[in-house]
């Protein structure tokens, strides 16, 4: 008899705990807030994954041969472009331009008295001790000098290059990652990258549209501007939001063929995160190579059917609401979402202008019931 009993209890217990909408016959209807479907003023916004890049990127290399005698620069920090950041050894290519200097210099002094021994050979041609063939010669000497002459020069200056070479300065401003090779090394032009720059600000967000997508958007934006007409704001790894906004400046001409999406490139700033202290590393936001959220927006709102997404709700067939027809019964309806914040829902099909939808209340209703509505309060779903 305990056990019955028990039974019995629990039996109980579980009718009493059944659905809140599970009302007595004859008992009042649920009571429910609901809103009016209405043209709501929206913001277009489309979400996609993306990477950062640095718009330029620099690996230093060595031009010339020699002995690594010095790096000035620290690692991680931001260099400014002309900085010197490594010095090579310089005697040798001092030694060559010393060289080169001297030859030149003696290949224009024979040039000069190439010159004068023409110009007499052929002042003696108009009289009887001049010859022909003395002319000739003193000619050909004088240009065989000249060329040598201009050898001497051309050796000169690229004694000069390789000497300019010992001094490897930053090409761009930006940040200088780790040295790859150490002073006291001896360093040449297949040693590789001793250090690499890569720009800071602004920096590239790529990310892959769906071709569909790009059209639309394209279309949408054609008489103002086209992409350039939306904005790009970047969600960092954290969830927050980059403050400054950035454009789109290039869209590749090809459509992947594996995935049919187009490759997209905005231009986005990247200012430091605090006031930046001389010889420490700066923090931005923006790093090269991470992944972050790219959120694109339409520069102008649009109106569309809004209601709140808290009158959204979502099964295996799809997204539906709880519609109140006139005779105050709850219908349910399929719905179809467009471009949709997390505040409100734009409907793209499923209902029309005027249409009253349960915002508030809705765990209270099954299809069919009969409520009682009242106006939603200002905040639902807000």
């Amino acid at each position: 008899m305990r056990l019955a009993s028990v039974r019995f209890a629990v039996a109980a217990s579980l009718v009493a705990a059944g659905p809140v909408w599970a009302q007595a016959p004859g008992g009042p209807p649920p009571a429910v807030g609901v809103v009016k479907v209405q043209p709501t003023a929206m913001t277009e916004s489309s979400e996609f994954v993306g990477r950062v890049q640095a718009v330029e990127r620099v690996a230093l290399t060595a031009r010339v041969t020699a002995y690594l005698e010095q790096r000035l620069f620290t690692e991680g920090t931001e260099v400014r472009e002309g900085d010197l950041l490594y010095r090579l050894e310089r005697a040798p290519f001092e030694t060559a331009v010393a060289q080169q200097e001297g030859a030149v210099a003696d290949f224009s002094a024979r040039l000069v008295n190439a010159n004068i021994q023409l110009s007499r050979a052929q002042q003696l041609l108009a009289t009887p001790a001049g010859h022909r063939s003395t002319v000739d010669d003193a000619q050909a000497n004088q240009r065989s000098i000249a060329a040598q002459l201009s050898v001497a020069q051309a050796q000169l200056r690229q004694a000069k290059i390789n000497l300019d070479y010992t001094e490897i300065k930053a090409p761009v401003a930006g940040k200088i990652g780790r040295g790859a090779i150490t002073v006291g090394n001896v360093v040449s032009p297949t040693s590789g990258a001793l250090a690499s720059i890569v720009s800071q600000d602004p920096m590239y967000v790529t990310f892959p549209v769906a071709s569909r997508t790009l059209t639309a958007l394209q279309k949408r934006y054609a008489d103002k501007g086209g992409t350039g007409a939306v904005s790009v704001h970047v969600r960092l790894s954290d969830g927050s939001m980059l403050a400054q906004a950035g454009t789109i400046d290039y869209v590749d001409p090809t459509v992947s063929p594996t995935t049919d999406t187009i490759l997209v490139r905005a231009r986005v700033p990247n200012p430091p995160l605090r006031q930046p202290d001389a010889g420490k590393p700066v923090d931005r936001p923006l790093i090269d190579g991470a992944f972050v959220g790219v959120v694109v927006e339409g520069i102008q709102p649009v109106l569309a059917l809004g209601i709140p997404r808290a009158a959204v709700l979502s099964d295996q067939q799809g997204d539906y609401v709880y519609v109140v027809a006139a005779d105050n019964k709850a219908e349910q309806r399929r719905v179809k979402l467009g471009q949709s914040t997390p505040a409100i829902a734009v409907i793209a099909s499923g209902l029309n202008e005027g249409d009253t939808v349960v915002s508030e209340g809705i765990q209270r209703l099954r299809p069919g019931a009969t409520v009682a509505p009242a106006p939603a309060t200002p905040t639902a779903g807000r």
